[in-house]
């Protein structure tokens, strides 16, 4: 059937049915495709920070490392260096200042890295939602179509197949378009869980990673202080080096 008819013999609810179904479709492939993009180079950053990271000896060699990189990686490795910088301990190497010391640069790459989880997570809501609610929204809209098909058959003297064939299908189309929208958004939806969930998974591993780095680094207080210039940690990024 032609999808045109509905716009031009439906009602002024059938057309806003379908044009919040359309809407939804729109949307949910526009978001789809943007985070397809944004995971490719997401992902190419991340290895290249996670690499740096695993490369690097103390927090000075890090901080230059991570320097210009704007991946969720590097964003984590930035939070450990702020909670150093931050921490106002006596730098003693007393088993209390470690602990401070230890917590602070918990909270701090924790509150990042549920930063960033949320930043990836970012479109889940939008398919969630229209995987759930745009089989509804077509379900109403068959509903009112049969409604006023019928309202309309009413008034006829004779009711041939073909007078109740063209209003009706009008009305069941109103189905087929919200699944039509549903069915996408709850695809995407798993699969981009998934990578969710895999991401993570770095993200976590990686926030280990530069925790571990600076409570072994033993001139991270030279380097908090700014005494930490005469190390020789300051050495070239793998970027510098491939180049």
């Amino acid at each position: 059937m032609d999808l045109l008819s509905v716009f031009t013999h439906g009602d002024a609810v059938l057309i806003t049915v379908f044009l919040i179904l359309a809407g939804m479709s729109v949307a949910t492939w526009a978001v789809a495709v943007a985070k397809l993009v944004a995971w490719f180079e997401r992902a190419r950053a991340s290895r290249r920070s996670q690499a740096e990271i695993a490369a690097s000896a103390s927090a000075l060699n890090l901080s230059h490392r991570m320097a210009g990189r704007n991946d969720p990686i590097a964003a984590i490795a930035r939070a450990g260096l702020s909670a150093a910088r931050s921490f106002r301990g006596r730098w003693d190497n007393s088993q209390a200042d470690n602990q401070r010391l230890k917590e602070s640069l918990m909270r701090g790459i924790r509150q990042e890295l549920d930063r960033q989880e949320a930043r990836v997570q970012a479109g889940q809501t939008l398919f969630a939602s229209v995987g759930s609610l745009a089989p509804f929204v077509g379900l109403f809209g068959t509903v009112w179509g049969i409604h006023a098909a019928l309202i309309g058959l009413a008034g006829a003297e004779n009711v041939t197949m073909n007078l109740v064939a063209g209003p009706l299908g009008e009305a069941l189309v109103a189905t087929a378009a919200g699944l039509a929208a549903a069915i996408p958004a709850v695809l995407f939806f798993n699969l981009y869980n998934r990578s969710h969930r895999l991401y993570s998974q770095a993200l976590e591993a990686s926030a280990h990673d530069v925790h571990a780095l600076l409570m072994h680094d033993p001139d991270l207080g030279a380097w908090v202080r700014g005494d930490g210039h005469h190390q020789a940690s300051a050495m070239p990024s793998l970027s510098a080096v491939e180049a």
